[in-house]
Formats: C-alpha cells, sequence, structure tokens
C-alpha cells in the first residue's frame, strides 16, 4: 500500500505498528477489548488473540499491576482522564516490561464507560535504566562500591562514628607495580588481577566494614578497627590476603601484593574528601618505601598546607562549576601553508569572582588530585558543543584528561552526550593524551572508534611522550598527532630535536595521520617544520589563547573548511 492513499485511520495504524506499539480499545460494559497491532508486540504472550477481554488481559499482569491498573479504571471523575501505567510479565531472565497509556472516556455519572490506548514494550530502556543506576554506585570491573558511592558511605559512616565517640579508619590499598602487569601480560590479565585482588580485600573485612574501587589500582576501605594493634592486624590480614597465594588468570599464575595508606577519623577530619586525601598522601609514603607496605597518616605542616590548599581549590572549582564560571581560551591551530585557522583548540580557564582568569595549569592537576577532573571534562564536552551549534563554520578541539580516559562508564556518558548532538559531531575533534591511550589501550580504541563512526576527529595529544609504544599507534584509528612542544620549543636551535620532530612526521605520515606541531614560537621554527611536512602548527608565534576572539561575533564566523 501507498502511504498516501491510505485513510487517515489507515495511517495511523501503520504509524503506531511502526513505532512499535498496539493499540487497545476496552469497552467496560460488555469487557470486550479490541486490539490492533498486539501479534506484532506482544512476543512473549502465549497467544495475544485470548487477550479480547478485560479479564483475560488483567490475568495476564502481575497482581500489584492488576490492582493499579483496576484503581485506574474504578476511578470516579478523574481529574486527568490520561494514565499511564508501567508492569512486567514472566520472571526472571525472560521478564518483559511494558508501558500502557490511555486515555478513560467517562459517561455521564463519571465513571469509565471506555479505556482507550497503547501498549508498547520497554524492557529495554528499563535495562537501561538498571544499568545506569548500577554504574551510578558500583564499579563495573569489579562489582565493588565505586568511588562516588564510597564517599557517600564514608561520610554517613564519619558522622556515625563522631556521634558514637567510636572512631574508625579509612584505608586506601592500591595494587604494587600494576603497569608492569600490564606490560607484561596484558591490559586483561590486569584486569584479572584487580577483580581478584578486590574480591579477596572485600572477603577479608568484617560485616560492618565497606569496601570500593576509587581508581585503576586502588581501593577504598573503612574499617572499625581503631586501636593501634587492631590496625596492624587488620592491614596484615588484607596484605596477605592478596599476596598470601598467586592469582590464577586465563594465562597462568600471577603474583600480586598491595601497600596501604591509612587515616584515622575522624581525629580533626572534617570531611570525606578529606579523608580521601590524606589517605592517598599515607599512601605515597608507604609506596616510596617499597612493594608491600603500610604507612598511616601523621600530621605534618607542609602538608597540612598542600591539604588547605587543595581544599581551597576543590570549593573553587565547585563553586564555578554552580556558577557557571568556566570559560574557553580558544587557540587557533593554523594551517602551516595558508596560515589560517583549520580549528581552534578549547584551553579551560576558572573565571575568579573578582573577575580574574586563572589559568588550567593553576586548577587542572589540583582538579585530578582531588578527583574532580571528570565533572571538568564533561562541562568542557557541554561547553563545546554549545559553541558548535551557535556557530556552524566552527571546528573545536576539546581534551579528555588521562584520568576521564582510565573511567570506561564516564567514558560511555561522554559518547552518549556526542550522540545525542550527532549534528555538530563532525566539526568536533577529541584529543587524548599519548600515554593515557596507550595505558588504557582496549577501551580507548573502542572510544575512539564509536567518536570516528559519529564523525568526530579523534587527535592524539602530546606525541612524542610514548614513543616506545608507536607499535599501537595505527591501531587506534586516529586522525591527528600533536607533536609533544617539549620537542617543538626553540626547534631551530636544537639540532636533536629536529631530527626527533622529523622522524616522528614520518612515522605519522606512514600511517597517513596529519600533524600539529604545539608550541611553535618563531617563523624560523614554522619554516622548519613546513619542511618536515607538518600539516598545522600551534603556539604562542600563530595565535594567543584568547577568551573572546573576534568570531565570536555574528559578523566574523570563520568560515567552514
Amino acid at each position: 500500500m501507498v502511504l498516501g492513499q491510505a485513510n487517515e485511520a489507515e495511517r495511523l495504524r501503520l504509524a503506531f505498528i511502526g513505532a512499535g506499539e498496539a493499540v487497545f480499545d476496552w469497552f467496560i460494559a460488555d469487557d470486550r477489548i479490541m486490539w490492533d497491532g498486539a501479534d506484532l508486540v506482544l512476543h512473549h504472550h502465549p497467544d495475544p488473540s485470548r487477550l479480547e477481554s478485560g479479564q483475560a488481559f488483567r490475568a495476564w499482569l502481575s497482581p500489584s499491576a492488576r490492582g493499579e491498573l483496576l484503581s485506574f479504571v474504578d476511578e470516579s471523575s478523574p481529574a486527568d482522564p490520561v494514565f499511564t501505567l508501567e508492569f512486567a510479565t514472566g520472571s526472571g531472565d525472560a521478564t518483559e516490561w511494558y508501558e500502557i497509556r490511555a486515555l478513560r472516556m467517562l459517561g455521564p455519572n463519571g465513571r469509565t464507560e471506555r479505556v482507550i490506548g497503547v501498549l508498547r514494550p520497554i524492557t529495554e530502556q528499563k535495562s537501561k535504566l538498571r544499568r545506569l543506576s548500577y554504574l551510578a554506585a558500583y564499579d563495573e570491573l569489579t562489582g565493588l562500591l565505586n568511588r562516588t558511592r564510597l564517599r557517600e558511605e564514608l561520610s554517613r559512616l564519619m558522622m556515625e562514628a563522631s556521634a558514637a565517640n567510636s572512631p574508625c579508619v579509612y584505608v586506601v590499598a592500591a595494587i604494587d607495580d600494576l603497569a608492569i602487569i600490564n606490560e607484561t601480560y596484558g591490559f586483561g590479565i590486569a584486569d584479572e588481577v584487580i577483580v581478584a585482588s578486590g574480591k579477596r580485600l572485600a572477603q577479608s573485612l568484617h560485616g560492618s566494614d565497606v569496601i570500593g574501587r576509587i581508581a585503576g589500582n586502588k581501593f577504598g576501605m573503612v574499617l572499625a578497627e581503631s586501636g593501634e594493634e587492631e590496625l596492624s592486624l587488620a592491614v596484615k590480614r588484607l596484605q596477605a590476603a592478596v599476596s598470601g597465594k598467586v592469582i590464577e588468570t586465563h594465562l597462568g599464575p600471577v603474583s600480586a601484593t598491595v601497600s596501604i595508606g591509612a587515616v584515622r577519623l575522624p581525629e580533626g577530619v572534617e570531611t570525606s574528601q578529606e579523608a580521601m586525601l590524606r589517605a592517598e598522601e599515607a599512601l605515597g609514603r608507604a609506596k616510596s618505601s617499597g612493594r608491600n607496605s603500610f604507612e598511616i597518616y601523621t600530621p605534618s605542616e607542609p602538608r597540612e598546607s598542600r591539604r588547605r590548599r587543595l581544599m581551597t581549590v576543590a570549593d573553587e572549582i565547585i563553586s564555578a562549576l554552580d556558577d557557571r564560571r568556566l570559560i574557553f581560551a580558544y587557540q587557533p591551530i593554523v594551517d602551516v601553508k595558508t596560515r589560517q585557522a583549520e580549528h581552534h583548540e578549547c584551553l579551560l580557564r576558572l573565571a575568579r569572582k573578582d573577575g580574574t582568569i586563572t589559568p588550567a595549569g593553576e586548577f587542572i592537576p589540583d582538579a585530578e588530585t582531588l578527583g574532580l577532573i571528570r565533572l571538568l571534562d564533561r562541562r568542557a564536552l557541554e561547553m563545546a558543543v554549545a559553541q558548535l551549534h551557535t556557530h556552524p563554520g566552527l571546528k573545536l578541539s576539546i581534551n579528555v584528561s588521562g584520568t576521564a580516559a582510565h573511567d570506561q562508564s564516564w567514558l560511555q556518558s561522554f559518547i552518549d552526550y556526542v550522540f545525542g548532538n550527532r549534528e555538530v559531531a563532525e566539526r568536533m575533534t577529541v584529543e587524548l593524551t599519548e600515554t593515557a591511550s596507550l595505558h588504557t589501550f582496549e577501551d580507548n580504541a573502542c572510544f575512539i572508534t564509536r567518536l570516528r563512526d559519529m564523525g568526530c576527529r579523534v587527535a592524539i595529544d602530546d606525541f612524542g611522550a610514548g614513543y616506545t609504544s608507536f607499535r599501537n599507534l595505527h591501531m587506534l584509528r586516529v586522525d591527528l598527532v600533536k607533536i609533544d612542544g617539549s620537542y617543538v620549543q626553540n626547534l631551530s636551535r636544537s639540532p636533536d630535536n629536529q631530527l626527533f620532530v622529523r622522524t616522528l612526521v614520518e612515522l605519522a605520515q606512514n600511517f597517513q595521520l596529519k600533524t600539529v606541531a604545539e608550541w611553535v614560537g618563531s617563523e624560523e621554527d614554522a619554516q622548519l617544520l613546513a619542511g618536515f611536512g607538518v600539516d598545522y602548527i600551534q603556539g604562542f608565534y600563530c595565535g594567543v589563547p584568547d577568551i573572546a576572539p573576534d568570531w565570536m561575533s555574528q559578523d566574523n564566523l570563520p568560515a567552514a573548511h
């Protein structure tokens, strides 16, 4: 049938079928239901043709859904004649979810005489919501609490400990030399070690203790043991659980140990963030002593000063996020031949309440230490997408920090946001540092592929910092590489750097990759780079980062390339 030749009712029926929805018309007086499309939508009902009465339909529902439906139908003179009902059928893995959206048609007495509506399957949406809800609280790899949820639990337990005058301990345990396991056995084996270590640590805890995975190789735990001897025994128990027996992996046995840092609570610690920072400080000292070490936090004026500074920075960052005081400085990335801007890199700046502008170098490293970098990276993505919508001729590049690049659930949320704005994706370049990309190679290879499938370009930043890992470069499917500025700065004065940069460019060309040279400071350096075959240059010589470039005016939009 040609759609244009169908009558209005037929077009409406086809539209519902195309949307995967069944239409029903329920006459209450004789309990008769007329269906259209039920056989196409109710795949898991043994015989949809049997649902021709309200009684048969209600019998198919669970008792709770049955009662809810009857309450909607029996309601006298409802304020809103429209209602929505979700229900599940089946059990276990065979459970299917459906949604009813219906209109009650009332008689003169205010009672429902007829119900007309649609029924559609929502199992997939429910599964996605359950998964998102799970990821909001749990680490996907280990099944333990994630950092955010553990921090909430830590806050709660600190309050309880303070109220009951019953001190507790926050402990952070890090798997020693996980990078060596990655390099020796591969990332899959490292994941098996992480999972096994987390399981062993969890099994060594007491019932009231709490554990979560707070970073790639780190686990945070809240322990009830608070005395000197109790804590010492607890730490030995945790370390023995990991190191006492080799971890069996699908490539054979792997030995692992953990170093531990701890802080007693509350003991002058006011927030869970402060507790985590102090435990991390203790862990840092433990790791400096070698594998399988332990340190407990002790006050130190230099460390306290740094902690206070970090807390101030944390407050400043959160306030800037809440007040929308994060802004971009845009630096042009210039075609080395035409000297015209090909696109602009978005460099984060923090606008303080007094009007001063703080460069990224003064807060990004602290944001990574504080675990706030994911929030900044997400805000940067949202800001860049908004600019791309506002300026149709604009091309922008944004950065994903190394910390965020290790977080698979964060990468998925990034993908989802780009997918929701895919009409601007072709004008977006996403920059990943080389070291971060190769450290979590498999996850980032998938991330890069999905971005490129939506039209984004992907660049490897700091190209040259991980020179020994070039064998993996062609597998990442990136579009551009940005040569680390430390090799480009004052290039004309360094024959060694000239040789190195020329080698990098030739390597990139072998992979059919475009190259960007960063930190270009002079015409002489620009000419050298052009001779080497570099495609684009970036640096103060080409254009300084600008928070209000000319193209922000509607009369000065950059031309689309």
